[in-house]
């Protein structure tokens, strides 16, 4: 039977064969997704159309209307029917009547109806009152009677909808929050709300309102096809339950999946979330736009009235090399050529997330578009700023799902694709894998303080279940592809080898210490020889406590916790060898004992600045060109108090960020009868061109002879800057190695790296009265590891007491 033939049969036949016609349209395999919904609504029309006019005379003032998702003529098999009864307030007996006449025979076919009878001023005085009415409203569809009216209608709802929106959509926004609280992620829920969950139908049609407010709109890539398939979706649903239920039951999931011509369940709730994080995605760029808007229009009149009429310039506030802030946001700057710079995403990605800001839209679709990709292996920079996303905590999180929307996860990492959306059918698990291992990385990031190498860690939690995109073991499958990702990303051949440890045993130390006899000393060997090194192991209790944590509040507890350290313990014993020893005064490069000659002769500090580079870490897959590493800075210095600090702080003066350091004395030839410090940094402009070298010579002899006031300086431009939320990184941390030189007391530093922190661990030190013997200093990502070997000022390392009050202290000045 042909469409017409339905429309026909459920016009003449009455409420019979309306259901014959519905019935018949419902079990076509042939026709399914958007065409069904369409015809369904047509074929609803033309029965409540008849039923409009199928009373003995012609109503006059009367209209009836389709709304909400009626409205939109999106019918799944089960929906209601939404449903106005619009008059003139005329005669009022006659209504009654007509409204009988409808509502009747649907309740006789057993479908669900919400229906009302009002007049246009009662309708608009309704949806003022009532938010869910006016939502309704706006996508009013005239069904029979007077067009006239129900036009009307439409216009002063669209026209009241747009004058109220500055009060009403922050409503709209609250309750979409609130139904969020309740209903949770519909990209993550294993039994997922397909209606009510965030990400769903309910925030595609509050999208559509902010929308029809002209106040904001919605990214539309990709956005209506996201609610097609959920709407597709919900149909299979209705048709496999036989009820109008939204929610996606476990038991219902293979029938809904088969429906739709899915290989699994599996398939099935990956594509709901696909398409659930493109509304949230959506979602959230539209609530902030509106907030930006909102905000707008409130300080306008006020910075009319300061200005004097004009509209004020946009300011635009650097960040990072191509990178700036405007309005809440992170854009590229005027001058950023992502087509030349491959790089660009990572920076202002990580630039982003440091700043506790958002990525706009914008720049990431423009950065897509035309991004070069990395070579392989990655520059030095890219894997630094990668490290530093990793790091920053939380707002991690809303960068990746930026750069996810795009696509741009996928083009830098490719194996992500495998995992990306992909369901865990675990009661232990909240997440999906890929949101899982982003969760396991803002876990990890808060630990940072209390391993060697965080780069490693961080790089390590991102990558631990990317396994599970393949078959067997994840665990097994997993270490092949960190090692093939690591090296990619540029990591020299140990740092790969540990990533890939770490990522083969992430479950080692918990299986252990749950399921084994830790009291065997053939467990705790075992655990040892799977491990290898101190410093794996360290890593491995960090990732391990960051997998727990992200996995959700089942998968660890206090108990689990001690029983990991307590193997933890046992196998440090077991691992732990000879303390590590000060390399003192190394020989000193032709270059350098050229540049203390001279410092000694001059009586002041001498500079010398310099491309550094390095081979790259795997040559048989590379051009075997050098890598570029930054510049590097090299500092003779007469020996004398206060260099460290003053060379720290003339750099963070100059906007140069120091990514290596290294402080030691320097042996001269026989004769000369002077000692010289000999600072050998490498530095990167945070944005622009380098200083140059006779700028930075004459700052550091005023910094070294007190004429010029680095703290003071440092605090006028911290004042200057604005004020962002940026990363609530984990606190600094200052520990005394013990028994780790016979010459001199190590105090290690680990700290979120911010200019002008190396100037202030130098200044503390300094007046805490110990001599800095030599210094090693590490910047990754955003970490500060750095390790001093001070002494007293006579040259003996400090009693264990002094040492911690140092210590002490100089976390105590770092935390204010």
């Amino acid at each position: 039977m042909t469409g017409t033939d339905m429309h026909d049969e459920a016009k003449d036949s009455g409420p019979g064969g309306y259901a014959a016609a519905r019935l018949r349209l419902l079990t076509e395999g042939a026709r399914s997704g958007p065409p069904r919904r369409t015809a369904l609504a047509d074929l609803t029309d033309t029965w409540l159309t008849g039923l409009f006019a199928a009373g003995t005379r012609e109503p006059r003032g009367v209209s009836l209307v389709a709304v909400g998702g009626y409205g939109r003529a999106e019918l799944s098999p089960r929906s209601d029917l939404d449903l106005l009864l619009l008059h003139d307030g005329g005669d009022l007996e006659a209504v009654t009547a007509l409204a009988d006449r409808l509502w009747y025979p649907v309740w006789d076919l057993g479908l669900a109806l919400d229906h009302s009878v009002r007049t246009p001023t009662e309708a608009r005085r309704t949806a003022g009152e009532d938010l869910k009415v006016q939502l309704g409203l706006l996508d009013a569809r005239h069904l029979a009677g007077d067009p006239g009216l129900t036009a009307s209608l439409r216009t002063a709802v669209l026209a009241d909808w747009r004058d109220q929106a500055p009060k009403r959509l922050p409503e709209l926004r609250e309750l979409c929050a609130e139904r969020a609280e309740r209903q949770g992620e519909l990209q993550y829920l294993l039994e997922p709300d397909l209606k009510e969950a965030r990400g769903g139908l309910r925030d595609a049609t509050a999208l559509r309102a902010v929308a029809a407010s002209w106040l904001a709109d919605a990214p539309r890539e990709g956005l209506a096809e996201a609610r097609r398939r959920l709407l597709d979706v919900r149909d299979a649903l209705h048709l496999a339950t036989g009820r109008a239920t939204d929610r996606l039951a476990l038991q219902e999931q293979d029938q809904v999946a088969s429906q739709l011509g899915l290989l699994d369940a599996d398939a099935l709730l990956r594509r709901v979330y696909e398409a659930a994080r493109v509304i949230a995605y959506a979602g959230d760029v539209t609530w902030r736009e509106v907030g930006r808007v909102l905000r707008s229009r409130a300080a306008r009149p006020r910075l009319r009235a300061l200005l004097g009429g004009g509209r004020p310039t946009a300011e635009r506030s650097p960040l990072a090399e191509g990178v700036v802030e405007q309005e809440g946001e992170v854009v590229l700057a005027r001058t950023a050529r992502p087509e030349r710079d491959p790089v660009l995403p990572l920076r202002a990605a990580a630039a982003a997330a440091q700043a506790g800001l958002p990525l706009s839209p914008h720049a990431v679709r423009r950065m897509a578009a035309v991004a070069r990709p990395l070579p392989t292996p990655w520059p030095a920079e890219a894997r630094e700023q990668l490290v530093t996303l990793l790091g920053s905590g939380r707002p991690t999180v809303e960068v990746w799902e930026a750069l996810e929307a795009e696509g741009l996860v996928t083009l830098l990492l490719p194996d992500w694709e495998r995992v990306r959306c992909r369901p865990q059918r675990n009661a232990v698990h909240r997440w999906t894998v890929d949101r899982h291992l982003v969760e396991t990385v803002v876990r990890a990031s808060a630990l940072a303080r209390r391993v060697g190498r965080p780069d490693l860690l961080l790089v390590a939690a991102l990558l631990h279940d990317i396994g599970k995109g393949w078959p067997g073991d994840h665990s097994v499958a997993g270490e092949v592809i960190a090692r093939d990702v690591a090296a990619r990303i540029g990591f020299d051949h140990h740092d790969v080898t540990v990533i890939a440890a770490l990522v083969r045993h992430h479950l080692l130390l918990v299986e252990t210490a749950t399921r084994r006899d830790l009291d065997d000393p053939a467990t705790v060997r075992a655990v040892a020889g799977a491990v290898g090194t101190q410093g794996t192991l360290e890593l491995l209790h960090a990732l391990t406590e960051a997998d727990a944590l992200a996995t959700g509040p089942a998968a660890w507890s206090s108990w689990r916790a001690s029983l990991v350290a307590d193997l933890v313990k046992r196998v440090s014993v077991v691992l732990t060898g000879s303390p590590s020893e000060d390399p003192g005064a190394a020989v000193p490069t032709t270059e350098q004992e050229r540049l203390a000659l001279e410092a000694v002769a001059t009586g002041g500090p001498v500079l010398a600045l310099r491309a550094r580079t390095e081979p790259p870490a795997e040559p048989q897959e590379s051009s075997g060109d050098p890598e570029p590493l930054g510049v590097e800075l090299l500092v003779a210095v007469p020996d004398q108090p206060g260099v460290l600090p003053a060379v720290a702080g003339v750099l963070a003066l100059h906007r140069l960020t120091v990514r290596t350091a290294e402080l030691r004395a320097v042996d001269l030839p026989d004769g000369v009868d002077a000692t010289v410090l000999l600072l050998d940094w490498r530095v990167a402009a945070q944005y622009g061109s380098l200083p140059q070298a006779a700028r930075l010579r004459a700052d550091l002899v005023r910094a070294l002879d007190g004429t010029l006031d680095v703290a003071g300086r440092l605090a006028e431009r911290d004042a200057a800057q604005p004020r962002r939320r940026g990363v609530a990184a984990p606190p600094p941390r200052v520990t005394v190695a013990s028994a780790a030189s016979r010459l001199a007391t190590v105090i290690e530093v680990r700290a979120q790296d911010a200019p002008g922190l190396l100037f202030r661990i130098g200044r503390a030190l300094e007046g805490a009265g110990v001599r800095v013997r030599s210094a090693h200093v590490s910047t990754l990502g955003a970490n500060a590891v750095d390790a001093f070997y001070v002494t007293r000022a006579q040259g003996a390392p400090l009693p264990g007491e002094e040492a911690v009050t140092v210590a002490r202290k100089l976390e105590e000045a770092l935390r204010t």
